[in-house]
């Protein structure tokens, strides 16, 4: 019974994900970024499938993240000015239920995001090759269309994942604005975890370290899915690493949905 009214929330916010315009709109930029990357390839020489690659996977983590965000706070706030809660709560749906359904949700909007992503840049990739030389293609680290780059996607995703749980903890208590605002800034400060933890070889005095430290510890280690740079090059990213990773991103995910499911048990919506 809980599988199903989890499953049956998830696939509703898909559907309201889906008709979404900013889920459109972000979706078609990414789109036509990872396209003009091929016309600014080739004003490149010699860099020209690296920068494909590279604004390729940017732009699935850029627009993802804008997703995350902007549909994830949206999550339980659309709902409570709908006034919509009070009659999905009232019903035997738990608050646990609801808030994991629509992650879940979201989850696969995302996933749906990033899958149209993978073929735009494969597909572009392809073209790519199709209309260079030979003797161009020799000198590539890389070929144009390697499977490595779902790795990089697939680590992509997970950060997404730990985005959009972080974008759900703030949408129970706080406003669109203020969520949005929170969510983008530990986003941003998750790629710095590991400058923060070595701010002592800089000269900082003890004090600061101490705190950079502690936020250090608190923040998502967001960099530990950066792997673009890697595939981008041809180097082999270690199995070990990947896995370590997706392990990190769950539990820190796991982590923050229930912090949120604590917070919106206690939230009184009268």
């Amino acid at each position: 019974m809980t599988f199903r009214l989890l499953r049956t929330i998830a696939f509703n916010t898909f559907r309201e994900a889906a008709r979404d315009r900013v889920f459109y709109n972000l979706l078609l930029f990414a789109v036509l970024l990872v396209g003009a990357s091929l016309v600014i390839g080739q004003l490149a020489a010699g860099q020209d499938v690296k920068i494909i690659k590279d604004l390729g996977l940017a732009a699935s983590l850029l627009f993802g993240v804008g997703i995350a965000i902007f549909i994830g706070i949206q999550l339980v706030a659309r709902e409570v000015e709908r006034r919509s809660v009070h009659a999905t709560l009232s019903k035997p749906v738990g608050r646990p239920v609801f808030l994991l359904g629509k992650y879940a949700g979201l989850l696969l909007t995302l996933a749906v995001n990033v899958c149209v992503m993978a073929v735009a840049l494969f597909l572009v990739l392809m073209v790519f090759q199709r209309i260079t030389p030979s003797g161009v293609q020799a000198t590539w680290a890389a070929p144009p269309v390697d499977p490595r780059l779902l790795i990089a996607l697939g680590l992509i995703y997970v950060e997404l994942a730990v985005v959009t749980a972080i974008a759900l903890l703030f949408s129970t208590y706080s406003s669109a604005l203020l969520s949005a605002t929170f969510t983008s800034a530990i986003w941003v400060a998750g790629h710095f975890v590991g400058d923060l933890r070595t701010l002592d070889q800089v000269g900082a005095s003890g004090g600061t370290v101490w705190v950079a430290r502690s936020v250090s510890w608190v923040l998502p280690n967001l960099a530990l899915f950066d792997v673009k740079a890697e595939v981008v090059h041809g180097v082999a990213v270690p199995a070990a690493q990947v896995v370590a990773a997706t392990a990190y991103g769950m539990v820190y995910s796991s982590a923050v949905l229930l912090l949120a499911i604590v917070i919106f048990q206690r939230r009184d919506f009268k």
